[in-house]
């Protein structure tokens, strides 16, 4: 365990994949600023890859104060054992009091590493973070300044808000598109620590022999429309509406998690607390209940449409328009009205 240091600096693990920098640790970087600003302290950023000079002037430009970069080119591809190796001295080294990941394949495969290593909490998948204080309710203790972990508990039906006062540094996911991504700041100066990551021949255990990569069939965080279906579309024939509503809105298809586990539509396209989180300009939602899970990910839309049969559907809690009836009849006319519009 670490010793606590309440003037650490708040930290992010940036993650960079083939040479190219995840939008999660920008989008982090938006996060760790404001934690940093209320405890008035740095924000540093690690990464770690082959050619990691090129990145660290990014991050930067989008709020760190401080980069520390280990360019090793035996760490251009992701390997659990070094790099947790050399995130957790750099973690015992600077002391930080916060450290963040993003909660991607390879940030929840790295950061129970480290935690484990440092003897650090870690609260997985938060979809938010925060500044604030606890009172031990047997001792009336109260700890300050505490990283407020917040995340979605009991299958979302809660939102729990979960405190580390003992074992530091706070560890914590963030799930991707749940922070808003900075705007970069050229005119923004920083510091840059590059440094060669101590590691040995033993410390790669794993020889990468090929490495295959999918593109993501649609990118629903980059869409200003998207319309989505749910299990009220009723089908995988009936997904068709869906799709010829967002033809002709010039927008993306998403879906609710039901619709996905029902095989009508990949998963790439899966909206909401276990698919992807959304901003779009409008979103429609199609025969979707609206549970608390979905509404996690696409209720800063900053218009919505819900179209539903059932007027007490949850959907209708956050819809600025609510159109109450059968899909297959509301649909074709939306898409009509559309199509005369234009």
């Amino acid at each position: 365990m670490i010793e606590k240091n309440v003037k650490g600096d708040v930290w992010v693990v940036a993650e960079q994949n083939d040479g190219q920098l995840h939008d999660v640790s920008l989008e982090l970087l938006s996060k760790g600023r404001e934690l940093a600003d209320r405890l008035k302290v740095r924000l540093a950023a690690v990464l770690l890859g082959a050619d990691v000079d090129a990145h660290a002037r990014r991050l930067i430009e989008h709020g760190a104060d401080r980069v520390l970069a280990g360019g090793d080119p035996r760490l251009a591809r992701y390997q659990t054992n070094p790099y947790a190796k050399v995130v957790s001295r750099l973690i015992q080294e600077h002391r930080p009091q916060i450290v963040i990941f993003g909660a991607t394949p390879v940030g929840r495969d790295l950061a129970p590493r480290v935690a484990s290593t440092i003897r650090a909490g870690l609260t997985a998948d938060c979809t938010d973070l925060d500044i604030g204080e606890h009172v031990e309710p047997r001792t009336d203790r109260r700890y300050e300044n505490l990283l407020y972990q917040i995340r979605p508990a009991f299958g979302g039906n809660i939102i729990a808000t979960i405190v580390n006062p003992e074992r530091w540094p706070q560890m914590a996911t963030v799930r991707e598109g749940v922070m808003r991504m900075p705007e970069a700041d050229p005119k923004r100066r920083g510091e840059v620590l590059t440094f060669k990551p101590d590691l040995a021949a033993g410390d790669f255990v794993v020889k990468v022999l090929d490495h295959q990569a999918a593109a993501r069939k649609v990118n629903l965080k980059a869409a200003r429309i998207i319309v989505a279906g749910g299990a009220g579309v009723g089908g995988k024939e009936n997904f068709r509406l869906v799709w010829s509503l967002a033809n002709v809105l010039g927008g993306a298809v998403g879906a609710s998690r039901a619709a996905v586990d029902s095989g009508w539509i990949d998963k790439d396209h899966q909206v909401g607390q276990t698919g992807t989180t959304v901003r779009p300009a409008l979103y429609i939602a199609v025969g979707i209940s609206g549970a608390v899970q979905h509404r996690a990910g696409m209720s800063e839309a900053q218009k919505i449409v819900a179209v539903n049969a059932d007027p007490a559907a949850p959907i209708f809690q956050v819809a600025h328009y609510g159109i109450v009836g059968d899909l297959n009849r509301v649909i074709p006319m939306m898409i009509d009205a559309i199509r005369k519009r234009v």
